[in-house]
Formats: structure tokens, C-alpha cells, sequence
């Protein structure tokens, strides 16, 4: 158009390509295929494309990929460079495979990467900023990914990097911009998202340095664009006169911005991926999604009890049997006393008919598990902060607020077994746990305890900082997902007698 850039951006596609629910099969408007059809019909000479982050991992596809076929082109590098990227930025779940996965999806990578606060082996992993013309016009990009991605990633997938303050580093790289380059326009990708609500000013999370987007804005003077993600949120609007945006998981939206450079007016928009798929990628990975399809509809044992997951919010509510199941099993391969983990949005369960789909859609991302030493103390305080969770609306005990905006974080309720407790939800949060007992015998502040979980919530994640620092016992170096496959297929039926041993109460 001659007076107008327009920059599109995606993020947090999670490794989505296909247009269909792994777990289902039904068709939904999500993911790369989609956005390529989105992105086509959008682009001319004057645009630029960018993604932000998190494109990797977190589709069935990518962790077959990642376990099988790991030292051939990712799926998602070949669709990455058949839809035309210019620049990427990095984020956390892109280490989810290693250093080596993600420097090989780099190099076949023809868009470039622009992450500028990492630091690996010694050296800088990206440019500090990235200079490039269009519509007569300078533009400067540079991107950051969260700091905290050293505490959201094993230690073995990120060995070697040192990840910068993203605040910090953007005052420092935007004064260098100004002074040397004297750019039109100054673009910043961010893997990270508001902390506070934009609005009021005021915190929606605890504020780790996980989110900083807000001080970003509010600090850092002289970005015209701000790409924000990580959240999962759809955002778009302006604040302390910088553009920022954010688009919702899985592919299902796309940033549009649009410069008018004889004006001077930023334009963004959000657009949903309602369009049709682009068959040339459909086609192009038809092959690894028919391998992967094969592989998820693996029948690996039979289950006699019902433990599928109709209703989430009861799932949790009453704990379901699949994650009695889960528990029992990674106290009996870890002996562990005490084992806990959350229901992931979206899982399934088990089947009658046990298939890989089931375990691989319930337990979505590599994570490992670790055992580590814990006392009837620190027991007493994780149990807490898993009972913040829910709250008291019109006499009924409802999902917390907290947990519900201004992004769904309902992964953040553990349950346990091994003990036996009631959370009283009436009471103030830090005081809701009531009758805690194991093996019948109420718990001590110096009791200790061998306690399994996640990787991810034994470093201590999501809110539980009372793990961190815990002593390390062991772990299992294979994901979740892939011990319970191998604990079935030894066993080939899965029955249990039910375990009701957390009350949650008024």
C-alpha cells in the first residue's frame, strides 16, 4: 500500500498443525494450517511476520515427532518455513526437547531468531535487534523471553543458558536503538504477559518476574508495538501510548497490526482462525500426522474401572479415580509415601480400552517426575496453596477467581494421595486444611515424607515456592505420560480399589 507496514503475529501455537482435536478428532479453528490461510490472504510486500514463541511443543504430533523421529525436521520447522516467517522469537516450551531439538529446528529454520536476553555457553544466542526496511520505512525488532523459563524447564533442557532480566534488557536494547539506529518504528516481541490488569494497575498474579509486560509498558518508553504472550490471552489495545497485543492459545488467533506511516496511527486487531485449513500443509504433513494418529490409537490394556473424565470441575471437586490411579502408580514405581498431581484441562482419562491417545491427551507436555524430601511443615503449606483454588460464591464452593482470570489456570490444583485431608473452604486461604492424617495418624510439622510430582511443580511452580529448595530423592527421566504407557502395558488392566480421601467442604 506504500503508507501502510503491517506486521502479523502469531504465538503460543503449541505445536497445534492439524485442525483437529487430538483427543476427539473433531474439527476446531486452531492451528498453523489455518493460519496460513489467515496470513495468506493478509500479506502483501509491506508485511511482516512473527511469531512469539511456544511454537514447538505441546501437540500430540510434536511429542510423537520428539520421541520417535527427533533428528528429522520437525513438523512444525516445515510448516514454519512454508508459511513464510521473518523473524521468530523463543519461548519456554521451545526447550521442552533440549538444546539440541531446538538448535536444530533453528538452523532449518529460513526466519531468524531474535531473542536477544539469552545468553548460552558464554555467548549471545541472538542479535541484540534486528534492522529491516519496508514501506520506505526503518524498523527495529528485537525479542525477549521470560527470565523465569530457567524455573519453568528442567535444568538438563536448558544446561548452558543464562536467561537476562526482559526489563532490563529492553530499557538497555531500546536506548542503543534510538542512539545508533534512529529507527521509524521499534517492535518488541515479548514470551511473557501482563501481570496487572491494564486497566486498573493492579496485580492478577504474584508477581515473579514470569509476566512483566506491564512494567514493560510502563518502563520502557520508546517501543512503538508491543507482542506480548506466554498467557494464552487475547489482548489488544494501547497503554502508556504503546500498542500491545496477545492472541489465545493453539493457533486460534492472529495479531493484525497495522502502521500507517503518513500518519502515524497504530491499528491492532485480533482475528480468529475461523477459515478453512491450507490443504498444501495438511499435505505436507500428512505423513507424520498418519504415523502419529497410528501411534495414539495404540490399544496398550483395558481399564476396569470408570475412570473418564466427564466433568472437570467434579474431577476435581471429588478427585477422580484417574488421578488416584496416577498417584498409586507413581508411589508404587518411585516408593514414595505421598504422590500428587493436577488434572490438566482437557483430559480424558482413561477408556475402557486403554489407547496411547488417552494418556498422551491427559498428560499433554514432556514433563518428567521427581521425588523429593518433604517435611509434615512443608506437607501442611503445599496442601494450602492447592486449597486456594476454590472459594465460597451464593453458599457454594466454586473455582477461586484467581484461577479462572484473567487466564484459566486450573492445572494449578494438585491432588494427593497417600494422605487424607479436608479442605474447609469457608475458612481464610492458609487455613483451610483440616483432619491431615497419614496412614490413619495426624500429621506433624517434623514428620518427613518421600512426595512424588511433576518436575514442573517439584521446582517449585506455580505458586508452590515451598518445594523449591526441598531435598531432591530421585526422578524419572520419562515423561508422565510415557510411565504410566509402560506401567500398563506390564500390567495390561488397570483396577484399584477407589480412594476418597480428599473432602472438600463448605
Amino acid at each position: 500500500m506504500g503508507n501502510r507496514i503491517r506486521i502479523l503475529a502469531t504465538g503460543d501455537v503449541r505445536g497445534r498443525i492439524s485442525p483437529y482435536n487430538d483427543a476427539d478428532g473433531l474439527s476446531e479453528y486452531k492451528g498453523f494450517a489455518r493460519l496460513s490461510t489467515l496470513i495468506d490472504a493478509l500479506r502483501d510486500e509491506d508485511t511482516i511476520v512473527v511469531d512469539n514463541g511456544n511454537a514447538l511443543q505441546g501437540s500430540a504430533l510434536m511429542y510423537y515427532h520428539a520421541l520417535n523421529n527427533a533428528e528429522a525436521e520437525s513438523p512444525v520447522t516445515a510448516v514454519m518455513n512454508h508459511i513464510g516467517y521473518d523473524y521468530v522469537n523463543l519461548g519456554n516450551h521451545d526447550f521442552d526437547s533440549g538444546m539440541h531439538v531446538l538448535c536444530d529446528h533453528l538452523e532449518r529454520l529460513s526466519a531468524p531468531c531474535i531473542t536477544s536476553n539469552l545468553n548460552y555457553k558464554g555467548k549471545p544466542f541472538c542479535p541484540t535487534y534486528v534492522i529491516t526496511e519496508t514501506a520506505g520505512k526503518k524498523i527495529a525488532l528485537f525479542g525477549l523471553i521470560t527470565p523465569q523459563t530457567f524455573r519453568l524447564e528442567k535444568r538438563a533442557n536448558v544446561r548452558g543458558c543464562r536467561f537476562l532480566s526482559a526489563l532490563e534488557t529492553a530499557k538497555k536494547t531500546v536506548r542503543l536503538i534510538r542512539d545508533l539506529e534512529k529507527p521509524d518504528y521499534i517492535i518488541c516481541l515479548y514470551h511473557g504477559g501482563l501481570e496487572r490488569d491494564p486497566a486498573s494497575g493492579y496485580p492478577t498474579e504474584t508477581l515473579t518476574g514470569e509476566n512483566e509486560a506491564y512494567a514493560l509498558l510502563r518502563e520502557v518508553r520508546g517501543i512503538d508495538l508491543l507482542i506480548t504472550g506466554h498467557q494464552g490471552r487475547s489482548l489488544c489495545g494501547t497503554l502508556f501510548n504503546t500498542v500491545y497485543t496477545q492472541t489465545a492459545g493453539e493457533g486460534a488467533e492472529l495479531a493484525c497490526i497495522d502502521i500507517y506511516t503518513d500518519t502515524g496511527v497504530i491499528e491492532p486487531r485480533i482475528l480468529k482462525a475461523d477459515c478453512e485449513p491450507d490443504e498444501e500443509i495438511l499435505s505436507l504433513c500428512e505423513n507424520a500426522q498418519n504415523d502419529c494418529d497410528a501411534w495414539l490409537n495404540e490399544q496398550i490394556g483395558v481399564c476396569g474401572s470408570d475412570l473418564e473424565i466427564k466433568d472437570e470441575t467434579d474431577a476435581r471437586m471429588n478427585k477422580s479415580q484417574f488421578i488416584t490411579f496416577v498417584n498409586q502408580t507413581l508411589m508404587e514405581l518411585t516408593g514414595a509415601q505421598i504422590a500428587a498431581v493436577p488434572l490438566y484441562p482437557g483430559a480424558h482419562g482413561l477408556h475402557q480400552e486403554i489407547a496411547m491417545r488417552d494418556l498422551i491427551t491427559s498428560f499433554p507436555y514432556a514433563d518428567t517426575v521427581t521425588v523429593k524430601k518433604i517435611t509434615g511443615k512443608v506437607l501442611k503449606e503445599y496442601l494450602e496453596q492447592s486449597a486456594s483454588f476454590w472459594s465460597i460464591r451464593n453458599d457454594a464452593v466454586v473455582v477461586s477467581p484467581a484461577f479462572v482470570t484473567p487466564v484459566k489456570k486450573y492445572e494449578l490444583y494438585d491432588m494427593a494421595d497417600g494422605i487424607e485431608y479436608t479442605i474447609r473452604v469457608s475458612e481464610d486461604p492458609g487455613h483451610r486444611i483440616e483432619n491431615l492424617t497419614y496412614q490413619g495418624q495426624p500429621v506433624e510439622d517434623n514428620m518427613e515424607f518421600a512426595f512424588v510430582t511433576t518436575g514442573y511443580r517439584a521446582y517449585g511452580n506455580g505458586g508452590y515456592d515451598m518445594l523449591k529448595e526441598c531435598p531432591y530423592v530421585s526422578d524419572i527421566k520419562q515423561s508422565l505420560a510415557l510411565i504410566l504407557a509402560d506401567y500398563i502395558r506390564d500390567h495390561q488392566a488397570v483396577s484399584f480399589e477407589p480412594v476418597h480421601n480428599i473432602h472438600v467442604v463448605r
